[in-house]
């Protein structure tokens, strides 16, 4: 049974990947990019839970990550004009730390894809398949969930 809060915290979570979509459509908005930012990290608390989100970003071994997930996320909200008054450096500070953070779920993502029915042909290729074990380790002992 699903709660309530995770059910919302979903919701919230694909509207904040919406809205960080359309800002980077749109050219870096950055009013966009910050609603997304926002809309993000509450999805991501309701999801997993508020002492797990606060477990997740306080690990010693990932602080690179959180610094530049923050950091992108703080240039971004204060409307760092970089190139032509868009927040690029912020949203490359965020795509880093994203990567940094949940860099071993791609792999559990990419094998959960497989089976869907058209995408999973393209995750087949083993080209792709490289691609994504090469984020998290790889191998079968590894497969574990990020948060």
């Amino acid at each position: 049974m699903v709660s309530d809060n995770t059910k919302i915290g979903t919701g919230l979570l694909f509207l904040g990947c919406v809205f960080l979509f359309l800002g980077i459509i749109f050219f870096f908005d950055a009013a966009l990019l910050a609603l997304g930012d926002v809309l993000f990290l509450a999805g991501l608390t309701l999801t997993i839970g508020f002492s797990r989100t606060l477990r997740f970003f306080s690990r010693r071994d990932r602080i690179r990550g959180i610094i530049a997930f923050f950091g992108g996320v703080a240039l971004v909200m204060f409307r760092w004009p970089v190139i032509g008054r868009r927040p690029v450096f912020g949203m490359i500070g965020q795509v880093y730390g994203l990567v940094y953070l949940f860099g071993q779920f791609f792999p559990i993502a990419a094998a959960s894809m497989k089976d869907v029915p058209v995408v999973g042909q393209v995750f087949r290729v083993p080209a792709v398949e490289r691609f994504f074990q090469s984020f998290g380790g790889g191998g079968a002992s590894s497969r574990r969930a990020p948060v």
